[in-house]
């Protein structure tokens, strides 16, 4: 039986270009534009991107480029959503999964307390 191999860690910006299909230049524009993309760089100065990163690039690419968000909109959209410049963006399944733990919460608060 063939082991997957662990998924990496960091990513160059070509490997996100590649994933994402945008091109770098674009990526290190929006760096400028959303401080909530903000990868890390490493010794070298090279910008190392993490899967918070890449799924940031890929709603900022879905926002401007199919929902036709402008720039101006898409920040004003990002904040709508929660996401703030220097918060962690959560996906759509771990906001999901965490509306259900809530919900499960809530029940459960829900059965302790007397009827009436």
């Amino acid at each position: 039986m063939k082991r997957k191999p662990p998924a990496k860690v960091y990513y160059s910006i070509t490997e996100i270009a590649e994933q994402t299909d945008v091109k770098p230049h674009v990526l290190r524009y929006w760096e400028s534009e959303f401080g909530c993309l903000s990868p890390k760089k490493n010794r070298a100065g090279n910008r190392v991107y993490q899967e918070k990163d890449i799924k940031m690039v890929r709603l900022i690419k879905d926002l401007l480029y199919d929902e036709g968000y402008t720039i101006a909109g898409a920040k004003k959209k990002l904040n709508r959503k929660g996401v703030l410049e220097d918060a962690t963006l959560f996906s759509v399944q771990d906001e999901s999964d965490l509306i259900r733990s809530i919900k499960g919460d809530l029940e459960d608060l829900l059965r302790t307390l007397p009827e009436g």
